[in-house]
């Protein structure tokens, strides 16, 4: 007895399938429509009828991948509050991605980079809606106290962004591991606290180099309060 033929949005479901498997195999200029149409079992006019080029079908499975982390980001936010908290959970939540699904983030942070005219017009839109997340986090902080005023939003988006993707980028490309506990940890302490000595510790290196200061004048010849040489004393 012959199989049912799959109705329409299952298969364009397999196409899309096969075509991330196949863009994350071998890369967006490298992945044939041939060969998805053949991990799909029809011949490659089939996936035509379905998306209108190779284009196309890379936008839509990015399209998905954002969806879904969309969908993820609004309900794990939804039980967190705090801004420092909720940045940290958006660094983590990012690694995340990046640690599960490298071969799509790298394909990503290509097209990106690639982005020439309007061909990824849909992806630049994508990617802006995805790091909103991030923006309005820090500007609940401002508006909350917790985060310093003066802050250019699109500014903090691209360190913060720009910053993991270079971090990561040994782990993209297969040269070493990636520990996302630690690595968000660090990150969004040096993003909520700059590199600056914690109030206390720098109180007491303040205070440590103040007295070094004091204690180096007491030592100067034409200081009155430092004590005589050994030789002037014997010479009085």
């Amino acid at each position: 007895m012959s199989q049912p033929r799959p109705d329409r949005e299952q298969r364009r479901r397999a196409i899309l399938d096969a075509a991330r498997e196949a863009f994350c195999a071998h890369g967006y200029d490298q992945a044939a429509v041939s060969e998805i149409a053949a991990r799909v079992g029809v011949v490659e006019g089939t996936v035509y009828r379905y998306f209108d080029s190779k284009h196309d079908l890379l936008m839509q499975v990015l399209s998905d991948w954002y969806q879904t982390m969309f969908g993820d980001y609004a309900d794990a936010l939804a039980g967190v509050s705090g801004a420092r908290t909720r940045l940290r959970l958006l660094i983590w939540r990012h690694l995340r991605t990046i640690h599960d699904a490298p071969e799509l983030c790298r394909l990503m942070f290509r097209e990106a980079r690639d982005d020439i005219g309007d061909a990824n017009a849909e992806l630049r839109k994508l990617n802006r809606r995805y790091t909103r997340f991030l923006v309005d986090v820090l500007e609940e902080g401002v508006a909350q106290g917790e985060f310093r005023d003066g802050v250019a939003p699109t500014l903090f988006r691209d360190l913060v962004y720009g910053g993991i993707e270079h971090y990561c980028w040994r782990y993209l490309t297969g040269q070493g591991e990636l520990d996302i506990d630690q690595a968000a940890e660090q990150i969004s302490d040096i993003f909520c606290h700059g590199i600056a000595l914690p109030g206390d510790a720098l109180s007491r290196e303040t205070r440590r180099l103040s007295e070094l200061v004091a204690r180096l004048e007491h030592l100067l010849p034409d200081n009155p309060r430092a004590p005589q040489s050994h030789a002037k004393m014997q010479s009085s």
